[in-house]
């Protein structure tokens, strides 16, 4: 079981339901050094993804994460765990069900196990309930296999019901500006066809907008927050008269969900922080690029040229577009 990651760093383990999205979370709060998937306080050693999915190891999905005590205290963390999981669920969180998706703290020294017992007592006195999270000590943890590391990167559309915007109150940088507007104010920046596809789940006209077929350099942001989106790195051409992208600008950029409207099952893409609609993304892109194919109405989309990024404070993400 691996237990360091400098001489500074401290460790804790944190089962949250699926661990892909728990750990990309994790791996974005500044004092965080390291994160590893992995399977926690099991009866079996060394177990594979499926023996644990199935349920016959009694593992945990879950998150080791290496800490630097002087950058970001444990109570931040767990305040932070508690954000993005359900307590009161038992062996479930969100749309995933079964013992290996349940809630846990796992502490490997009495000083964290203090301080996890006063996280939990805070949110019971809080809540006014018996907490479902388990607080343990770890008894065992194996790193889950290299392809399920760092996954919602390498796969940045996978659909994950953790809620990213709790990070903008401790992650520094210009993703702290943009923020939802009041729906009065949406209402008077945005044209009848913005409002309508970005509020209402709009779809615009394909082969209608000015960003179909632009080439340009560039970023695309968000039309109601100015967020960054898109990179003109990422566009292509897919022929369906919409814009395209093969991913989005960053880690957490854009959420997904399931969309079962009009008879279909797809999958939604809405922005971060301005919970726009955005479009759909589908697995039927370039197999070069990932295979993804982000199709976004150009409604919900303002294009900010490269040679004006500077100007409109975008500068920091010029060396990201080729």
């Amino acid at each position: 079981m691996e237990q360091t990651s400098g001489p500074k760093s401290r460790s804790i383990v944190l089962a949250g339901g699926c661990f892909w999205g728990v750990e990309a979370y994790f791996s974005r709060i500044p004092g965080v050094v390291k994160t590893i998937c992995g399977y926690a306080n099991g009866n079996a050693e060394a177990p594979a993804y499926e023996e644990v999915c199935a349920g016959r190891t009694g593992h945990a999905e879950a998150v080791m994460v290496w800490y630097d005590p002087e950058r970001v205290s444990l109570r931040k963390l767990l305040e932070q765990f508690f954000r993005i999981i359900d307590p009161l669920c038992v062996n479930r969180q969100g749309i995933d069900v079964g013992t290996q998706y349940r809630s846990g703290v796992y502490f490997q020294d009495e000083q964290d196990a203090q301080t996890a017992w006063a996280a939990f007592d805070a949110v019971r006195q809080r809540i006014g309930k018996n907490l479902a999270t388990e607080p343990l000590p770890l008894r065992n943890f194996y790193p889950a296999q290299e392809h399920r590391q760092k996954y919602l990167e390498k796969n940045p559309f996978v659909c994950c019901r953790i809620d990213f915007s709790g990070l903008s109150e401790i992650v520094p940088g210009p993703e702290k500006r943009y923020s939802k507007p009041s729906a009065d104010v949406i209402r008077k920046k945005l044209t009848a066809e913005q409002f309508h596809v970005t509020q209402n789940a709009g779809t615009e006209r394909p082969f209608s907008g000015e960003y179909w077929d632009n080439t340009r350099p560039g970023i695309y942001v968000d039309v109601v927050t100015g967020e960054p989106l898109f990179l003109s790195s990422h566009k292509f051409d897919s022929g369906c008269g919409w814009p395209s992208f093969s991913r989005p600008a960053g880690p957490g950029a854009v959420k997904t969900r399931e969309d079962r409207s009009h008879g279909m099952f797809r999958t939604e893409v809405r922005s971060q922080s301005g919970d726009s609609h955005l479009g759909h993304v589908f697995e039927d892109g370039p197999k070069d690029r990932g295979g993804f194919r982000c199709c976004i109405n150009r409604a919900a989309l303002r294009f900010v040229p490269y040679d004006e990024m500077d100007r409109e404070g975008y500068g920091e993400r010029k060396g990201q577009i080729r």
